[in-house]
């Protein structure tokens, strides 16, 4: 199932393809890659972090759109992410349309709803759906098989692309390819994740195809398909898609209609029982990053066997993942294992036990813990702030704002906050009194105070937050106006 390395250019014919934009790139940015923890949590999930270059995973994948006959893409994502989706495509001068979820059901939904509002013109472009939280080294090779797709999704195919195997890989499952079809195979059937000697059987017959998740097909053959298959998650998405609204920037689905849909992805809702599926083989050095030994291996190593990120040095160390993002981590004679570290946590682990953090990840998350949600960073429409200090009554902050960001006009009640501008010049309001804070000046909000900071300028503004009071939770905030629409819980 090799290709061939001098055809994986586009076609012409394809490229001036008389339809145009023909195809809708759905990419969809609903993953939590609790796989991922400490990097990844639930408000910043992998498909936002910078893993494998200075470009995040979702800037990746929208950016490896262009050249294709394709029309901006549609980002489907948790409302809780919509000012880091936008924020990251502005950053690489990218535009799409932001429908928010309210919350995750899975891919057959996701997709469902994209195919409606696709067609909401009298268009039916061809989706080609794909996960935000993919690596993919030969962008070319990947357009080439979407190429080879596309005869496949206007003939009537629901398509997925099949990954061809470099090794047995018990973390991805399988597709199994029947009979030959121009530019694929129709596809036989799907195999959950193997155990490593069947891994090693399903790689050396030949016949199979790791399951990317990425598919190319028409917006009413996979709704008609839905309809006979899940006639209760077309209606929920029909209702969720005719009471949607726009809120700024984006497309808020029905918030009730979608809660009640059912929640199953489009291979176990739609493609196992559909007999017009189709596979199209894939070989673009891709990943899909879905553990910390598969970052091991789409990271550059050294001669020793080891991919490593940050202040870290290495010392009679082989095959190993070693990431600091907030001090100097050293290691001694150790072997295939992984070790992240991040501000407020470290983990250490066994590359053989990778698939397993995300079970550690719940077992934090019932305990309580607040790591396996949020980190020290948190990011915000105006800018970010991370915690520096915490104890009995008082908390510190690093807070950026970037230009032209405005918090909301606020009061707290439990708490009265100092600040200390570092750089930048500060717009404070305080009980409808304005006025500047430049850099090394300070100001104080008294609790009860009715306050606002803003950035005029047009560089950053860094200060320091200092809290106290009796209680500083980050609830403890009453929004009078806000440029961003945000309620108390964000």
């Amino acid at each position: 199932m090799g290709k061939d390395s001098a055809a994986r250019e586009t076609s012409q014919e394809w490229k001036n393809e008389k339809e145009g934009k023909m195809i809708q790139p759905v990419i969809l940015s609903g993953g939590s890659g609790t796989r991922l923890w400490p990097l990844s949590r639930e408000q910043m999930p992998k498909q936002f972090l910078r893993l494998t270059s200075s470009q995040s995973l979702l800037q990746q994948t929208v950016n490896r759109l262009v050249g294709l006959p394709a029309a901006s893409p549609m980002l489907m994502g948790h409302h809780s992410h919509r000012f880091l989706m936008a924020e990251q495509l502005r950053e690489i001068g990218q535009t799409a349309t932001l429908v928010l979820e309210p919350e995750g059901r899975n891919t057959a939904p996701a997709i469902a709803c994209a195919a409606m509002l696709a067609r909401q013109h009298g268009d039916d472009p061809l989706l080609l759906v794909l996960p935000a939280d993919h690596v993919i080294g030969d962008v070319s090779a990947f357009q080439y098989s979407v190429s080879l797709a596309t005869p496949l999704a206007q003939a009537g195919y629901l398509v997925t692309f099949g990954v061809v195997p470099t090794k047995p890989e018990t973390g991805y499952g399988y597709i199994a390819c029947g009979a030959s079809l121009e530019g694929g195979f129709h596809l036989s059937a799907f195999i959950e994740k193997p155990d490593a000697q069947r891994a090693a059987q399903l790689v050396e017959s030949g016949d199979y195809l790791w399951n990317s998740g990425m598919f190319l097909l028409r917006a009413s053959t996979y709704l008609d398909q839905l309809e006979r298959l899940q006639p209760a998650m077309l209606k929920a998405c029909q209702e969720a898609v005719s009471s949607a609204h726009r809120d700024l920037d984006f497309l808020r689905l029905g918030e009730e209609a979608f809660r009640r849909c059912p929640s199953d992805s489009i291979d176990y809702a739609v493609m196992e029982h559909c007999e017009h599926a189709a596979v199209v083989p894939l070989d673009a050095q891709w990943s899909d990053i879905g553990s910390f030994d598969s970052l091991w291996g789409a990271l550059e190593t050294d001669a020793a066997g080891n991919s490593c990120k940050g202040d870290v040095w290495l010392t009679d160390t082989q095959d190993s993942l070693v990431i600091a993002e907030h001090r100097l981590v050293a290691t001694l004679g150790i072997k295939d294992v992984i070790v992240v570290e991040t501000p407020d946590s470290v983990l250490v682990a066994h590359r053989d036990n990778a698939q397993q953090v995300k079970q550690l990840v719940a077992e934090l998350t019932q305990a309580g813990r607040s790591e396996p949600r949020s980190a020290p960073l948190v990011h915000r429409p105006w800018g970010s702030f991370q915690a520096m200090d915490s104890g009995e009554r008082y908390q510190v902050k690093h807070i950026t704002v970037k230009p032209g960001g405005r918090l909301s006009l606020q009061r707290h009640h439990h708490r009265a906050e100092h600040w200390v501008v570092v750089s930048g010049t500060a717009q404070v309001t305080v009980d409808g009194r304005s006025f500047l804070v430049s850099e090394n000046q300070s100001t104080y909000i008294p609790i009860g105070a009715l306050h606002r900071l803003e950035n005029t300028g047009k560089i950053p503004l860094e200060l320091i937050e200092v809290q106290s009071g009796s209680y500083l939770g980050e609830d403890d905030i009453e929004r009078l106006d806000d440029a961003y629409a945000r309620d108390s819980r964000e």
